[in-house]
C-alpha cells in the first residue's frame, strides 16, 4: 500500500535547487502534502533546450486538478516563450495531464485527493512522462559556512528537512578550484568537482586553501531516499589562525571517560547578540580583528574546541537561540551529544545550553525558571522574597532581570543507581549588583535544592549527585562563592551594600549542600582589555562526587599574546572550565 499522508510540523519553505547532475532526480515529479500549513508543494526538472530548469509551485489542497494543470503549463510555457524570446506557436503549446495506468485523473478532484489516490500516478507534459512521488525525503533548507578554515571543522548549516531522518542522510564532501588557469573566478557550473569524502562533517586540509567546497545531500528514512540537494561555498577555503591555545588543552582530554568517572565542561561562548556590533568593534573588543569577532569565525573555533575536549557534559551561557538550533545542536548531536536549550526571559534571544553524551547518560527530565518570576510564587523562596519585597528600589531592579536557570537530570548509563543533577545559570553581570547576583545565586541554590529534594522522594534507591554550572560573574571573595562552599552568606556580608540605593538588610542565606568549585579558584575564566578575574564555576557535590582532573588553563602569555579575549585563536571572551569528575 502506498502511504501518502504525513503530518509536517517545518513551516520553512525553500525553492532549493535539487541536484540536475544526479539520476535519481530525472523524470519525477515531486509532491508534498504540508499539512500544518494547508499547503501541496510541487517540484519536477525539464530540459529546455541546452539546460535544466527547476519548477517550484505551491498550492492549495484544495485546489481542483483543472487548475493546477493550468497553472503548470503556464509556469512553465513563460519560461519557454522567455528562452526563445518570442512566443511560440499553437503548434508548439505546452500541455500537462495528470493520469493513470488506465487514463486521465478526474480534473475535477483536488490536490489532496493525489495523495489518497492508492495507484501510480503519471504527469504528462506534452510527451514526457514524469512520475509523480509523493512525500519523498525533502532538504527544504541547506547551506555551508561563510568562513571557512583549514584544520577547522565544516558541516551542513541551517539542514531543515520533511519526511526525514538524518541519520538516514547521505553527506557527500567535494572540492573544486574557484579560478581557471588564466587566474579568472569561474561560475559554480563550471567548476570540476573532487570527491572528497563521505560524512556529516569535514575538516579542510592545507590543500583545500583556495578551494571551494560543496555538499552533497540526499535525505532519507526508514523507506526510501529523496533526492539529492548541493550546498556550494560562498567563499574558499582559507588558512587557519594557527595553533589555538585550546588544542594544547587537548592533550589532556584526548579519550572519552568510562566508568564512574565523567567530564564536566562550563563555557561561556559570547553570544553574537552581544559581539555583531559597532559598540562591541570599537569600543568593548577593538583589538580583536572584526573577522575574528563574526559568528561565522567563531564558531569554526568553537565547533574544534568543544570536539576535542571529549567531554560527557557540557553546560553553555550566552547561547543565541539560531546558534543552538542551526549550529550547536545538530553538530553536536552528530558527534554523539543531546541538547537542551533554555532561553532568557523578555524578548532575550539567547541563552543557556546544556548537551550530554548519550551513550554515557540517559535524560530523566528538566526544569527552568525565570528567576524574577520564580522569586515571587515558588514557596521554597518565599523566606528571600519576604524579606526583600518592600526594598522599592531593589524589587524594581531585581525584577526587571531576564536572568533564566535550568537543571537537567540525568542518569548514568553505566552506573544506573547514580543519578546527576545538573544545574546551570548566567548571573547579572552590572559592577555595582553584588547584592542582586547574591539574591539571584539564593534563588538559584534554594530552588535547586527543592528539586533536588522532590527527586530524592521520587527516587528513594538512587543516590542523587549535583553539578552547578555557570556565569556567576562574581569572584571568589564575593558571596555567592562563600554561600556555596561555606553554606551561608550572613547579612552582614559587604555585597548587601553594593549599590546604597538599594542595599539589603537583614537577609542570611542558608543552604546545607556541601559544595567546592571543581577547577578551584583560577586567576582568570574571563579575559578582556577591561576586566579581568575568575567569574566562572563547577560547584559539586563533594559528598557524592570527587574531582580527578582539571584541565590545566592558558598562560597568562597565551592570553595576552593578542592583547585579551576574544581573539583570533580564543572565540570568546571567557575561558572554558573543564574538570573530570567521578561518582564515589
Amino acid at each position: 500500500m502506498l502511504i501518502r499522508f504525513h503530518s509536517c510540523n517545518l513551516r520553512f519553505y525553500s525553492a532549493l535547487s535539487v541536484s540536475k547532475i544526479c539520476n535519481m532526480n530525472t523524470n519525477k515529479c515531486y509532491l508534498r502534502y504540508v499539512q500544518d500549513d494547508e499547503r501541496v508543494d510541487i517540484t519536477f526538472l525539464l530540459k529546455i533546450k541546452d539546460s535544466i530548469r527547476q519548477f517550484n509551485l505551491s498550492r492549495s489542497p484544495s485546489e481542483d486538478i483543472a487548475s493546477l494543470t493550468t497553472r503548470i503549463e503556464s509556469n512553465v510555457q513563460k519560461v519557454i516563450n522567455k528562452n526563445n524570446r518570442k512566443k511560440l506557436v499553437s503548434d508548439n503549446k505546452v500541455t500537462i495531464k495528470i493520469c493513470t495506468k488506465t487514463g486521465l485523473f478526474p480534473e475535477k478532484y483536488t490536490c489532496k485527493d493525489l495523495f489518497e489516490f492508492r495507484q501510480p500516478l503519471m504527469m504528462k507534459i506534452n510527451d514526457e512522462n514524469y512520475e509523480i512521488v509523493f512525500n519523498e525525503p525533502w532538504i527544504t533548507s541547506i547551506g555551508i559556512s561563510q568562513s571557512i578554515l583549514a584544520g577547522f571543522p565544516v558541516y551542513p548549516e541551517n539542514l531543515k528537512m520533511l519526511f526525514s531522518d538524518i541519520k538516514k542522510c547521505q553527506f557527500k564532501w567535494y572540492r573544486g578550484k574557484a579560478v581557471n588557469e588564466k587566474g579568472k573566478t569561474m561560475s559554480d557550473e563550471n567548476i570540476q568537482w573532487e570527491f572528497i569524502c563521505e560524512n556529516f562533517s569535514y575538516i579542510p586540509t592545507l590543500n583545500d586553501i583556495g578551494m571551494k567546497l560543496k555538499v552533497q545531500c540526499i535525505p532519507g528514512n526508514e523507506v526510501t531516499s529523496g533526492p539529492a540537494v548541493d550546498a556550494i561555498s560562498k567563499g574558499v577555503v582559507e588558512a587557519g589562525p594557527g595553533k589555538c591555545p585550546f588544542e594544547t588543552r587537548h592533550m589532556f582530554t584526548t579519550s572519552v571517560l568510562k566508568g564512574k568517572s565523567f567530564r564536566c565542561v562550563s563555557y561561556n561562548i559570547l553570544a553574537d547578540l552581544y559581539c555583531d556590533s559597532e559598540f562591541t568593534r570599537t569600543v568593548l573588543h577593538p583589538y580583536c580583528p572584526p573577522y575574528a569577532l563574526n559568528i561565522d569565525y567563531r564558531k569554526q573555533l568553537l565547533m574544534k574546541e568543544l570536539l576535542g575536549y571529549n567531554a560527557d557534559i557540557i553546560c553553555l551561557q550566552e547561547v543565541d537561540r539560531k546558534i543552538f538550533q542551526h549550529w550547536l545542536s545538530p553538530f553536536l548531536d552528530n558527534a554523539g551529544f543531546k541538547g537542551q536549550f533554555y532561553r532568557k526571559g523578555k524578548e532575550v534571544a539567547e541563552g543557556l545550553a546544556c548537551f550530554y553524551r548519550s551513550l554515557r547518560f540517559r535524560f530523566l527530565g528538566e526544569e527552568q525558571i525565570i528567576l524574577s518570576e520564580a522569586i515571587k510564587t515558588y514557596p521554597c523562596l518565599q523566606n528571600i522574597w519576604n524579606i526583600i519585597k518592600t526594598n522599592g528600589p531593589l524589587v524594581e531592579r531585581l525584577l526587571d532581570r531576564s536572568t533564566v536557570a535550568s537543571v537537567t537530570l540525568l542518569e548514568s548509563v553505566e552506573n544506573s543507581d547514580e543519578l546527576l543533577l545538573v544545574g546551570n545559570t548566567h548571573l547579572y553581570f552590572h559592577p555595582d549588583a553584588d547584592h542582586i547576583r547574591l539574591i539571584q545565586g539564593g534563588i538559584f541554590i534554594y530552588w535547586i535544592n527543592d528539586v533536588r529534594k522532590k527527586i530524592m522522594e521520587k527516587f528513594p534507591d538512587k543516590k542523587i549527585s549535583l553539578i552547578l554550572c555557570g556565569d556567576y560573574n562574581s569572584v571568589p571573595t564575593c558571596g555567592i562563592y562563600q554561600l556555596y562552599t561555606t553554606g551561608i552568606a550572613p547579612s552582614t556580608l559587604p555585597d548587601w551594600k553594593s549599590n546604597e540605593t538599594e542595599s539589603v538588610q537583614g537577609l542570611n542565606l542558608e543552604q546545607d549542600i556541601l559544595l567546592a568549585s571543581a577547577c578551584g579558584t583560577p586567576t582568570y575564566t574571563n579575559f578582556t582589555a577591561e576586566f579581568a578575574d575568575c567569574l566562572d564555576y563547577i560547584f559539586y557535590d563533594t559528598s557524592s562526587l570527587e574531582v580527578e582532573q582539571v584541565i590545566p588553563f592558558p598562560s597568562i602569555d597565551e592570553l595576552k599574546a593578542n592583547v585579551a579575549l576574544p581573539s583570533v585563536v580564543f572565540p570568546s571572551d571567557h575561558i572554558a572550565l573543564i574538570s573530570d569528575l567521578r561518582f564515589k
